[in-house]
């Protein structure tokens, strides 16, 4: 079902042709300009080169986990307002009894930020941020960011790009996103899905087929082909948004009257216009989708690509699992004999204990359409089993209660909630101890269910779509394909509801374009100023607060979700979960470390492993890891480690371009070691650089350091592969804020 050509091919008469059989086209440096990314980042672009991009936005999202820390930052930065469209969505930190006020205390400094600087404002319970951002703003040729790793509206036409909350600084200060131009990917559809198969299937396919290899990494997938019309906008919307789980930069499809329509009914028909690549487009490399052979997907713990199909892994339960439970070991250690996946399997047959179906990519109309058809009539029963059903939006909602979708899947045991992000990262149906969840939802790693390992709870969640979801809960909780139902409902290839804004004319503060500078903004106590970071001295002596071989480390394990989301707006208390779930003892070593660092600013002796020149040596500290950042934008993963004392991240490779970026704006190094393994680097190890300053003055891009490992010396070469000059004169400025109050 799936294809990969690893190499150049051009689009010819709306076919693919690899790039070394090409006979009479332009050389891929010209016919790159053929393809919809090409158009779309040169009119955003304002440097003039369009290999080194700097990009101006046409608006930007944030919801409450991640947007006090950007106004802050901002704020501190010289903020007077915004100067484009900024919308403050609240479907992260909805569940306000979870730290006392903290919550709404967020939501109170939102609406008053909102107001002073001019910016739109969406309540709880209103919407989840992309469903928002999909019904109000994206449209055609424009480009979005927003603070959420899964900002991907390319469907309707935008690239539309997930980053940390320093790169939505940077917009808010006039300034641009820069970035080299990506290599563009072409996702080439064809065929039409067979009933039965979602959005979900297609994309865990794509996503199983693409992540392990890189195929896509920090690249723009460019979705063309014939099969995009076989495709409802619902449809389209629920593969996109899961494109974020291959680790590309963004996506972009080719648009038509299925877009023109969606835009039409929401008002916004002047923001559509005909994208397609021109023709002899080029592209570095492709992906080949054939729908029709696309079957019911599922993605086992503890990753999106984790893939096998459903009639796969029941033909071979207990191999499968067993292996699954191997791997749960090898990363968690020996579980209690009754927390084992295998354990699911009952008379041959694979048992679910919830179901979850909501957020951005599982919560659209199409999705819980689908399941209620196949609910109609039918019930979940009265036994272990359980689903959850959470529209993405408050207009979806209402379409959905008007023509009756919402009753038959409450008369069949479902429990509806209003619009909220919680079950995807931790905060909301956290299933019980060893149970198993089945989720059409964003990711399933490690702590996304709401569970804590290290407090010795595990649960299990695998990704699926709401077809099979609806047809396991009709068969009370027992592993189904949707294609094992007598009746499987026809797809339509349009999304024919009405879509009623009247809930957010009656609700949401629309600012945008009237800052007002009287306002005031509205602190809750648990709102805190960043603590202030030095600039970069003219040596470091580090210290490894942490050590991680594992073969990806996510952004949730290096600051854990859920819970921990409500102190989001307190730098130093968040700072205190950092890799709490992973490596319990880093807080207290890197604190331990910064206390030393304060001592040696202070002009007090301390004791070091080697013999320094403390007047412009500072003593900071690194995570070591061989594969960082995969996963969630959030900044936190990055910050947590900076106010602790972190001068540096050393991998063998960095999973994502956004937390690469994220450890750079908090003023960190983010250094590569060739050959990281081999090191053994251990917490506890040294590592001296000398004239680190000098390096990032000029233009050199490597520094031999010295690692101590129990006294011995080893000299190893640090590597900061195409670091920019802006991002030189961030780190020696200590981080982004220090650098913009320059």
């Amino acid at each position: 079902m799936i294809t990969i050509k690893n190499q150049g091919v051009y689009l010819k008469d709306n076919a693919l042709i690899d790039a070394a059989q090409a006979q009479g086209l332009p050389a891929p440096a010209e016919a790159k300009k053929n393809t919809i990314a090409y158009s779309i980042l040169e009119a955003h672009n304002t440097s003039g080169n369009m290999d080194a991009l700097k990009i101006k936005m046409d608006a930007m999202a944030s919801h409450d986990i991640t947007y006090v820390g950007i106004i802050q930052t901002a704020r501190a930065s010289g903020l007077k307002e915004f100067p484009l469209p900024y919308v403050l969505t609240n479907c992260h930190n909805s569940l306000c009894a979870v730290g006392g006020t903290i919550n709404e205390d967020d939501h109170v400094f939102g609406l008053s930020a909102a107001k002073k600087y001019g910016g739109e404002f969406v309540p709880a319970h209103q919407a989840v941020i992309h469903q928002y951002m999909r019904e109000r703003y994206a449209g055609c040729g424009k480009m979005i960011l927003a603070s959420d790793s899964h900002t991907r509206y390319g469907a309707l036409g935008s690239i539309s790009i997930g980053e940390g909350g320093p790169e939505l600084v940077k917009q808010l200060l006039s300034k641009t996103y820069d970035i080299a131009y990506p290599d563009v990917v072409c996702v080439y559809l064809t065929g039409e899905p067979r009933p039965g198969v979602g959005p979900q299937d297609v994309a865990l396919a794509i996503i199983g087929a693409t992540f392990k290899q890189g195929t896509v990494k920090n690249k723009i997938m460019e979705f063309v082909g014939p099969g995009i019309a076989n495709l409802g906008m619902d449809f389209r919307n629920g593969i996109d948004v899961m494109t974020t789980e291959t680790s590309c930069l963004s996506s972009i499809w080719a648009t038509d009257d299925t877009v023109k329509s969606f835009l039409v009914r929401h008002g916004r028909g002047d923001e559509y216009r005909a994208l397609a690549p021109k023709d002899g487009a080029y592209y570095d490399c492709a992906v080949c989708v054939d729908l029709s052979k696309v079957e019911p997907m599922i993605a086992l713990p503890f990753h999106p690509s984790n893939t096998y199909t459903i009639s796969e892994l029941k033909a071979n339960l207990e191999e499968i699992l067993t292996k699954v439970d191997a791997d749960i070991e090898e990363q968690f250690g020996k579980q209690p004999e009754s927390v084992r996946l295998a354990n699911k399997i009952k008379d041959g047959e694979l048992m679910v204990d919830q179901g979850f179906i909501g957020g951005c990519s599982g919560g659209l109309y199409q999705n819980i359409c689908r399941a209620a058809e196949i609910l109609d009539g039918a019930n979940i029963g009265s036994d272990a089993f359980w689903l959850s059903v959470y529209p993405a939006s408050q207009p979806m909602m209402m379409a959905l209660n008007k023509d009756g979708t919402l009753n038959k899947l409450m008369a069949a045991g479902a429990s509806i909630r209003s619009a909220f992000c919680g079950p995807c990262f931790g905060a909301g149906d956290v299933p019980a101890n060893g149970a198993l969840s089945i989720r059409h939802a964003t990711r399933n790693f490690p702590n996304r269910e709401g569970s804590k390992p290290g407090d010795g709870q595990l649960s299990f969640v695998a990704l699926m779509d709401a077809r099979s979801i609806a047809a396991t809960a009709k068969n009370g909780g027992k592993l189904t394909s949707a294609f094992e139902l007598d009746q499987i409902p026809a797809e339509p290839k349009c999304d024919n509801y009405e879509y009623d804004d009247s809930a957010y004319k009656s609700r949401i503060y629309y600012g945008v374009g009237k800052p007002d500078a009287s306002a005031e903004l509205k602190f809750g106590p648990n709102i805190a100023d960043w603590p202030n970071m030095i600039p970069m001295t003219e040596d470091l002596l580090i210290s490894v607060g942490s050590a991680i071989y594992d073969p990806v480390t996510t952004t949730d394990e290096l600051i854990p979700s859920g819970e921990t989301s409500s102190y989001r707006s307190n730098p130093m208390k968040l700072a205190g979960f950092a890799l709490s779930r992973k490596d319990p003892a880093y807080v207290g070593r890197a604190k331990e470390i910064q206390a030393m660092e304060l001592a040696r600013e202070n002009g007090e002796k301390i004791d070091l492993p080697i013999n320094v020149d403390l007047s412009k040596t500072e003593v900071g500290t690194a995570v070591f890891a061989l594969k960082p950042g995969d996963g969630s934008a959030r900044e936190q993963a990055a910050s947590c480690q900076r106010v602790l004392g972190g001068v540096a991240n050393i991998a063998a490779e960095y999973a994502t371009k956004r937390y690469r970026s994220n450890v750079v704006n908090w003023g960190m190094l983010p250094f590569i070691l060739d050959d990281a393994a081999s090191f053994n680097i251990q917490a506890g190890d040294w590592i001296y650089i000398r004239g680190i300053r000098a390096l990032l003055e000029g233009n050199d891009e490597s520094i031999e350091a010295t690692l101590i490992q129990n006294g011995k010396e080893t000299k190893i070469t640090l590597k900061l592969p195409a670091i920019t000059r802006e991002e030189r004169d961030i780190i020696l400025s200590g981080c982004l804020i220090n650098y913009y109050a320059k």
